[in-house]
């Protein structure tokens, strides 16, 4: 074949090897992913993102590369993955963890939104309103703290005087509801 056919279906010998090692890389990659930490995607700071993407990068790359061998991208992928334990690992120091976690950002302090840090985390006060509406309040009025997590996700304290007891725990007492 010559010109559109080439460009088109290519050398097939060359497509069956990046497709062989392409199942030897996610194989490879799916028992490494299976000896590190379990963390789920809800829970990934921002260096599991850069895992996660620098993984499929190199699976991809390396699968379809005709110049590299999978022992060339599972030494890659194995050298990445490890970096990523050590990482997960130092971040129990304070001085690593203020380099690699990014830092907690109130919010809403006993019901005053702070604007400086909703710009800092990215976030606008409709983004606010609907997370404190998807925590069951309407406005931040009753609320103690609201905190940007190191991972993404916000977290709504409400005023000990108007949270409700917790599902489960019986409610109150035959004086009224518990105090917190």
């Amino acid at each position: 074949m010559n010109g559109f056919g080439d460009a088109v279906i290519g050398d097939w010998h060359s497509a069956v090897y990046s497709a062989v090692k392409a199942v030897m890389l996610f194989l490879t990659a799916a028992v490494a992913f299976r000896l590190t930490e379990r963390r789920t995607m809800a829970e990934f700071a921002p260096f599991d993102w850069v895992a996660a993407v620098a993984v499929g990068a190199l699976v991809g790359r390396t699968a379809t590369a005709s110049g590299s061998s999978w022992l060339t991208g599972a030494a890659a992928l194995v050298a990445l993955l490890a970096a990523h334990a050590i990482v997960t690992r130092l971040r129990f120091l304070p001085v690593i963890s203020r380099l690699v976690d990014p830092p907690l950002r109130i919010l809403i302090r006993d019901g005053q939104v702070n604007r400086r840090n909703l710009r800092r985390c990215g976030l606008t006060e409709a983004d606010l309103d609907a997370v404190l509406r998807q925590h069951g309040h309407d406005s931040p009025a009753g609320i103690h703290l609201a905190i940007f997590e190191a991972k993404g996700a916000v977290s709504v304290l409400p005023h000990p005087s108007t949270a409700s007891p917790p599902q489960g725990t019986g409610g109150g007492t035959a004086r009224g509801p518990r105090a917190w």
